[in-house]
């Protein structure tokens, strides 16, 4: 559609950012959390747990197949997904205790997109050279150079997407017989479709869209504003300190009329989201502190104090323009918003892994028949029927006894045994990992109440032993 005259674009064009390689020490701790991530990632699946002969081996495991969830020595069960929604809790609380002690840090070190855009970047600076060659390249008119250039970067940036995607399949399904089926074609589709959304979505969003993921599709950058305050730290360019700008020659020749910053956009030429800093706290700001690299090595080159850009909360540049000497990273740290974070975090935590070695492997659960409610025996007894689930969560089989409580002159028997062969207890034997599915008739004297409340209890009758109870009711006529 045509612009009127005098009109604006609804939107700007995007500018190509080509970040520039810089050593420093963020730049090693993004090196160090890169490579930590990316193994914990692609190496996971790999890891193997003994869980004896009736559980899978596969340390970290979503077994959708079975409804089952195994991280090395724990074991999820559906009814236990309270324990998922934990993890969920205390990963956002992790979140936001992060954010509001050091901005950021999640998105500019740890943060999926992150990561793999950085590696995307490493590899484009292997292929293409560095930020002025990627420029000019960029400029330059298709050749066969530059053809042969594109695909080479291409092909590596789809084999990393491929891997990232096949990764991700092998957390719900044993990573070696999967990776056989998958190369054989005899996988199930749904891992085909899988991997190749994965796959796509790496390699677009890592390879072409990279900072426009950062500012414009993530709600994180707006969402985290509630996060800060005042006493958070993020990165920050100390204007009192660098202002105004000018060259070396320049603050020579007039030393009271310019401040530390050489105006060498050094610090814009390494931001991966193309900002400058300089302008102040910007939803492209990942806080990933390449710029305080930069801006500290052009600092030691022209013989000035480091930290002209530096991590910094708001009140404390507020007092460093006052002439305050800089304050600790820790006490700024440890301060009552981060420490109640903390203790919730650490709480939800506690509460989890208490609740982890206190609970039952074995539990029991009934419904009863409700047509008809009951029968009248021949001998006068009322007999009533049930169907009693009992769960063993044990990687193995358990012997196990049911039998009731509160009901005076019960007696119990399966739909496989006869009557005659009734008695106080049944026996059973659950197998390993799975629900035993009992019916139950349970036949008490007619003299009682017309509806009387007892209990099913379960009692594993191995060595390690454990039981559960389960209410129920007994109706008469």
């Amino acid at each position: 559609m045509l612009m009127p005259a005098g009109s604006s674009a609804l939107y700007e064009k995007r500018k190509g950012v080509y970040p520039k390689a810089v050593d420093g020490f963020y730049r090693r701790l993004k090196w160090a959390i890169m490579a930590v991530t990316l193994a914990i990632y692609w190496g996971t699946p790999w890891l193997r747990w003994d869980r004896g002969p009736y559980a899978p081996d596969q340390a970290v495991l979503i077994d959708l197949a079975h409804r089952r969830f195994y991280l090395f020595a724990i074991e999820i069960w559906p009814h236990e997904f309270y324990y998922v929604a934990g993890l969920l809790i205390m990963a956002g609380i992790g979140l936001f205790l992060v954010t509001s002690a050091v901005g950021r840090a999640w998105c500019g070190y740890a943060c999926p997109q992150t990561v793999w855009t950085d590696l995307y970047q490493h590899v484009e600076r292997f292929i293409d050279g560095d930020r002025n060659a990627q420029i000019r390249l960029a400029k330059a008119p298709w050749s066969a150079a530059k053809i042969a250039r594109r695909f080479a970067k291409w092909a590596v940036w789809l084999a990393i997407a491929l891997a990232t995607g096949g990764a991700w399949i092998f957390y719900f399904a044993d990573a070696p017989t999967l990776q056989h089926a998958f190369w054989h074609g005899t996988a199930a589709p749904v891992a085909y479709a899988t991997v190749a959304v994965l796959t796509a979505t790496t390699f677009v969003l890592g390879g072409f869209m990279r900072e426009q993921v950062c500012i414009y599709m993530c709600p994180w950058p707006r969402i985290q504003t509630a996060m800060l305050d005042e006493k958070s730290l993020v990165v920050t360019y100390k204007d009192w300190r660098g202002e105004q700008r000018g060259s070396v020659k320049k603050a020579q020749a007039s030393p009271d009329l310019f401040g530390d910053c050489i105006d060498c956009n050094q610090c814009v030429a390494v931001c991966p989201t193309g900002i400058d800093i300089r302008d102040g706290a910007q939803v492209g700001c990942i806080t990933c502190a390449l710029c305080i690299d930069a801006c500290d090595k052009v600092m030691a080159q022209v013989g000035r104090p480091r930290g002209l850009i530096d991590y910094c909360t708001q009140e404390d540049a507020e007092a460093e323009k006052q002439g305050a000497p800089p304050r600790p990273v820790l006490r700024t740290l440890l301060r009552p918003r981060t420490l109640a974070y903390a203790a919730v975090w650490l709480s939800i935590g506690a509460a989890m892994l208490f609740a982890l070695g206190a609970r039952t492997r074995i539990d029991i659960a009934a419904q009863q028949d409700r047509n008809p409610i009951f029968v009248r025996l021949s001998d006068g007894a009322i007999r009533n029927a049930y169907m009693v689930k009992v769960r063993n969560m044990e990687a193995r089989p358990r012997p196990v006894t049911v039998a009731v409580d509160g009901l005076p002159g019960a007696m119990l028997w399966t739909d496989a045994m006869p009557r005659g062969q009734a008695s106080a207890t049944v026996t059973a034997t659950v197998p390993a990992d799975s629900v035993a599915k009992l019916r139950l008739f349970i036949a008490a004297p007619a003299p009682g109440p017309q509806r009387q409340d007892f209990a099913f209890t379960v009692r594993a009758t191995d060595r390690e032993g454990g039981g559960d109870r389960e209410p129920a009711r007994f109706e008469r006529p």
